[in-house]
């Protein structure tokens, strides 16, 4: 091996392990941070997300729960570390960018995962009905800008 290749590959291999220690120190540190990342409150301090933070805060049946509990999928910690990371970068460069949707909208797949967690832990109201339909199409107000009473479809009295 000649002395540019080697400087090369060593050039390389300390670009890589500075990547692994960046990489490590964001997977699982700093200290606290998976545990804070996961709070609502951290959700509702960027101010794009102030007005559904705020929402949920004063909204009715879900107000206990976190975003994390719609928003991610929860089946295993994998994938909810996995989407956690991916939807994270996503937001945060989109904030960053100035390309934050107006008005924000799921993508399919945050769709997805949140009829996916709606059936999680609704198992035994959803196994009466059909799932064909998503869960908001007569919840509709559980959404961010109308959070309230619950309005559900009403059979007809005639």
């Amino acid at each position: 091996m000649n002395l540019s290749c080697k400087k090369v590959l060593l050039y390389f291999l300390v670009l890589a392990a500075a990547g692994g220690a960046v990489g490590g120190f964001l997977a699982f540190g700093p200290p606290g941070l998976y545990a804070k990342s996961e709070t609502p409150e951290f959700c509702g301090s960027c101010h794009v997300m102030e007005s559904r933070y705020e929402a949920w805060f004063h909204g009715g049946a879900h107000s206990r729960i976190k975003c994390v509990d719609c928003h991610l999928p929860n089946d295993t910690l994998a994938r909810h570390l996995m989407w956690k990371s991916i939807d994270g970068l996503w937001d945060a460069a989109a904030f960053h960018t100035g390309r934050v949707p107006d008005p924000i909208t799921l993508s399919s797949h945050g769709a997805r995962v949140v009829q996916e967690n709606c059936q999680r832990c609704h198992a035994e109201t959803v196994a009466r009905i059909n799932e064909d339909r998503k869960c908001w199409d007569c919840h509709r107000r559980m959404s961010h800008k109308q959070v309230g009473a619950i309005a559900t479809w009403t059979p007809s009295t005639e």
